[in-house]
């Protein structure tokens, strides 16, 4: 049987391999899954982990160019930046939360008509 902490470090893997495949949608949704069993346990991560779903969601909706998609993209940024400072290399799979923020972090830098 896979704990909690199974799926978050699986789901954060999968995660960073979709950014890296500039599947953002996809990244989200794995995430979001793992997501929501933390927040239902009020788990210390919940919200770094909702930080990184937005940042993915920011940069879906770069990729769609959709009208206002950089006002969009902008609101949602602000969740990964109000919470990416939970991150610290004390909590659990802190080399894959740092991998994820630097992959943002990197993402902004490229787009920095955006950010």
């Amino acid at each position: 049987m896979l704990t909690m902490n199974d799926d978050l470090e699986g789901a954060l893997e999968h995660y960073l391999k979709l950014m890296d495949e500039e599947a953002y949608f996809e990244a989200h949704e794995v995430l979001e899954e793992a997501w929501h069993p933390l927040r239902l346990n009020d788990h210390p991560l919940k919200n770094l982990v909702k930080a990184l779903i937005n940042g993915a969601v920011s940069f879906e909706h770069l990729k769609r160019n959709k009208k206002d998609a950089t006002r969009k993209a902008l609101r949602v940024m602000e969740s990964y930046e109000r919470h990416k400072g939970l991150y610290n290399d004390e909590i659990a799979f802190a080399d894959l939360f740092k991998k994820a923020c630097l992959k943002i972090e990197s993402l902004k830098s490229a787009h920095p008509e955006v950010f």
